[in-house]
């Protein structure tokens, strides 16, 4: 075996040192499938390899905790990839041979042959062997037309081919084994970068998966004609009103015997000079923009420090803007003020109009709804707010954008 594989491996060398750019098209798609195929198939010889060495207790042998985690460190691979092939060899070494075959042979990917697998033991389960036998050359040949998805969504109803008699309970017991299978696989994962951004990753169940879209959708609509934002950053900008609503409903659990909150620590000069920047209790430092933003109206706990560093005034827990003001603010905006935003009372902050760190103070004079965009864009843009003559807010833009600047309202929540 080795020998057959250093032969492989030289003649993949030889084809790195080929010319792509110089094949006629038929050719370089050819050349596409061959290393697919070939793909598999050595997928298939790994596999193999997997499945002896995990049934020998070499891992074990060498010192490691389990074969996943010594395949982690000796292909430099993560966990849940490791977990995968082990997972995978045995399953094929264990299920019908017609699927090992098909990998083999390259008429199946690794992906499509996990989810054959998977199909197929379920059909066992149902039905016995034959008709598990039968499941395999059907979704081997279905195999050829859908993709892992859609060859496991189809796979459910594979016994309305096989075993019609008892495909109606198979079906039932298919989708019981997905839903358990979703429940392992469901993670999330919170990887801190150094300049204090996270990255997100995970599985979600179909259940959550429902949720989170239900929650997310309604916030990720463009905020106007003239809304810059990608529609990435708009998922990511509806995230995050989110947790600010959740943060406001007070009823999230304790968290180290306090109430779930946001902690700032800053100096007095970044309060109100903004000269240097503060630090979020995670770790993270923030913009003296973000810090002014978070003192409008925010669910945080504010941790003024003088020159040297000595505690000038720790807050407690609160919005600015609560009880009777906050419910006069939302009668007068009835939502974001912004002009042309659509967002309602309670995806806002209330903003100080004249800021809080200068001295502004906590009155409905003094304060306008804005939804968690415009307060940012309020906050490191050129536009303006204030009062009109009615007592309801107006926007001035910049003259960049209006040489006239003639004052905006927004009129959406005036109208509906």
């Amino acid at each position: 075996m080795l020998e057959g594989l250093a032969q492989a491996e030289a003649a993949v060398v030889d084809c790195l040192d080929a010319s792509a750019w110089a094949l006629p098209e038929h050719d370089l798609v050819a050349a596409l499938d061959a290393a697919h195929r070939l793909e598999q198939r050595l997928a298939a010889v790994q596999l193999a390899l997997v499945r002896e060495l995990d049934g020998r207790g070499t891992a074990l042998a060498q010192g490691a905790s389990s074969t996943a985690v010594w395949l982690r460190d000796r292909l430099r691979l993560s966990i849940p990839a490791a977990r995968r092939l082990v997972d995978l060899a045995a399953a094929l070494d264990a299920g019908a041979p017609g699927v090992s075959a098909a990998l083999a042979s390259g008429e199946i990917s690794v992906e499509q042959a996990r989810v054959i697998g998977d199909t197929v033991r379920t059909v066992h389960t149902a039905a016995g062997a034959e008709a598990a036998e039968k499941a395999v050359g059907v979704l081997v040949e279905w195999a050829g037309q859908f993709e892992p998805a859609l060859l496991r969504k189809v796979g459910t109803r594979v016994l309305d081919h096989v075993a019609p008699e008892v495909a109606e309970a198979a079906a039932r017991a298919a989708l019981d084994a997905e839903a358990r299978r979703a429940g392992q696989d469901r993670h999330l994962t919170l990887s801190e970068r150094r300049d204090g951004r996270l990255r997100l990753s995970g599985n979600l169940d179909a259940e959550t998966a429902g949720l989170l879209r239900a929650a997310l959708d309604p916030l990720t609509a463009p905020s106007g004609p003239d809304d810059p934002r990608c529609a990435g950053q708009r998922r990511h900008d509806a995230l995050a009103d989110l947790c600010r609503f959740v943060l406001r409903s007070d009823e999230l659990p304790e968290h180290g015997g306090e109430a779930a909150q946001v902690v700032v620590t800053t100096s007095f000069d970044v309060l109100t000079r903004q000269l240097a920047a503060g630090t979020l209790d995670t770790g993270p430092r923030i913009t003296p923009e973000t810090v002014r933003r978070l003192a409008c109206d925010a669910a945080i706990l504010p941790a003024v420090l003088g020159g040297s560093g000595q505690t000038l005034d720790v807050g407690r827990q609160r919005r600015l803007v609560t009880g009777p003001l906050r419910r006069a603010l939302v009668l007068r905006d009835r939502g974001c003020a912004f002009p042309g935003c659509d967002r309602p009372p309670r995806w806002c902050d209330a903003h100080h109009i004249r800021h809080w760190a200068d001295g502004g103070s906590t009155s409905l004079a003094n304060s306008v709804l804005l939804c968690a965009h415009h307060h940012r864009h309020l906050h490191r843009g050129d536009w303006t707010v204030r009062l009109g003559g009615d007592g309801h807010p107006e926007f001035v833009p910049p003259a960049w954008l209006d040489p006239d600047q003639l004052p905006r309202r927004n009129e959406y929540h005036r109208r509906n």
